[in-house]
């Protein structure tokens, strides 16, 4: 038996079909379009999520070929907090979606915040009033496009994340579902309830009856329909958020066990168990996974928004590197630095700062500076971030880390992980597997489905290909790092 994975990041669509010995036999990928309409808003073309979803499952399942083992289950993962809006019946959407990095709402946040709204959301949610989050997206959208709203205040125009739009496509708008992980993410669910809250939608003005149907993280919960999904009829048994799919997929099940997830942005998470950690620092409680029984797990998270996009903005934007591959040469080039510190704000500060207001800085420039430096700054920066976020959340939960547990593209760069393992003082174990985000996805659905018996046989398939053991760490570099970080704030609104 094996299981398909389909991983809707916020770049591409990455499909992955897993056997039952947790190997990855088969793999595609297709991207689709970032959409910029003005400074600090970012869009995707939810029409073209699920082309890029498609060419990505054709790929995979073209090179399994017919004689692989075809797939019994298929899980879902995907990008959290971004909006998306469909029509129920065509499933076209009536404009694009507001996606997790856009920062278009940090002036409605400041209005709710000063309204006094922010204790009685955080006390909910387990978040903070930020443009990350959905609900706010969903607030822009009735205050600025009424005729778009009136489509959703009608019953029209389904409201989700996009997890909920591909399961409508995948089912041909039979389902309107999400799990708790993703429903988690959006200001509009109660973490402690297990449900949507009255009490929020009335916040944000989001009529309750649009949102989706909230499922537990594995279980079946529909099968996708042969017409619309490549002839595939399979039961969707998974859904989670990327972040937690991924601490599921790195088998994070014990408490206190932590992974950190270097994508697009950095996203640390330690497993709380059935106890939500809150957090008055900065940092996020979050649920891990709901299981079939209802029971919640909880998880303590930190979201650094920019770390492997300041690479991908190394190689488009500046154009000083040609490749992520090689930023590892060319950082061990150079002894140090040479004094420069990047912080990649660019989209404003995450955890454990959360100013919308921020933009990225490099300091420290001089004569001597070259490409070199630049892009050591910039691996420093991913380092100091995440130690910014674990220091957090050692202190708070009360957690002492034993090691943590890194996958995701840039984690393949072991200069990048030497430099967290010195930041952190704890050693730092890589996965053999770094797509484990849509490992974690298979293994929720596979979990459902019989493909696995029980978390612990799923623990024992994860394997880690290397361990990196802390070395001195330069406690003046990261001062430095910081005095940096609060130079970067409120630039844009200067």
């Amino acid at each position: 038996m094996s299981v398909l994975a389909l991983d809707a990041g916020t770049t591409g669509v990455t499909a992955l079909i897993v056997s039952a010995d947790a190997q990855i036999v088969a793999r595609g990928y297709s991207e689709f379009p970032q959409h910029f309409p003005t400074e600090g808003w970012v869009e995707h073309e939810p029409r073209e999520i699920w082309e890029a979803a498609l060419v990505a499952v054709r790929a995979a399942l073209d090179a399994l070929g017919p004689d692989g083992d075809q797939p019994t289950a298929v899980g879902i993962t995907n990008q959290r907090e971004t909006a998306v809006l469909w029509d129920r019946e065509t499933l076209g959407s009536p404009r694009r979606a507001i996606v997790w990095q856009d920062r278009r709402t940090a002036g409605l946040c400041d209005q709710l915040r000063e309204d006094g709204h922010e204790p009685r959301v955080a006390a909910l949610t387990g978040l903070r009033l930020d443009s990350y989050f959905t609900a706010t997206k969903l607030a822009w959208i009735a205050l600025n496009e009424p005729h778009v709203w009136a489509s959703v205040t009608s019953g029209r125009t389904a409201v989700g994340t996009v997890d909920s739009y591909l399961v409508a496509r995948m089912t041909r708008g039979l389902h309107h579902v999400t799990d708790a992980s993703n429903a988690s993410r959006t200001l509009l669910y109660d973490i402690h309830a297990g449900a949507w809250s009255q009490e929020l939608c009335d916040i944000f003005h989001v009529p309750i009856d649009a949102l989706p149907e909230v499922v537990p993280s594995y279980g079946v919960i529909g099968r996708t329909d042969p017409s619309t999904f490549l002839g595939l009829d399979l039961p969707i048994a998974g859904i989670a958020g990327d972040q937690q799919a991924a601490l599921f997929g790195q088998a994070c099940y014990e408490v206190g066990t932590s992974k950190c997830t270097y994508g697009t942005g950095s996203f640390v998470l330690v497993n709380t168990g059935e106890r939500p950690v809150a957090s008055s620092t900065g940092l996020l409680t979050t649920v891990a996974w709901q299981h079939p029984d209802g029971r919640l797990e909880y998880a303590l998270e930190g979201s650094v928004f920019v770390t492997g996009a300041a690479i991908q903005w190394l190689r488009d934007g500046l154009e000083i590197i040609a490749s992520a591959s090689e930023t590892e040469a060319l950082a061990q080039s150079v002894p140090d630095s040479g004094g420069v510190v990047f912080v990649p704000a660019l989209t404003g500060l995450g955890a454990p700062d959360w100013d919308p207001h921020a933009r990225g800085t490099i300091l420290g420039i001089s004569r001597g500076t070259t490409r070199a430096h630049i892009v050591r700054a910039t691996l420093e920066a991913i380092a100091w971030e995440v130690r910014d976020v674990v220091d957090l959340m050692v202190r708070e939960g009360g957690l002492e880390l034993a090691v943590l547990s890194v996958d995701g593209g840039a984690s393949a760069n072991g200069f990048l992980c030497q430099l967290q393992a010195d930041a952190l003082q704890a050693p730092v174990a890589r996965a053999a597997q770094l797509e484990t985000t849509g490992l974690g996805a298979a293994f929720l659905a596979g979990l459902a489905t019989g493909v696995w018996a029980s978390q612990e046989e799923i623990a024992r398939t994860v394997k880690h290909d290397a361990q990196f053991e802390p070395g001195p760490r330069d406690d003046r570099a990261h001062r430095r790092w910081r005095v940096a970080v609060e130079r970067s704030k409120s630039w844009a609104v200067l």
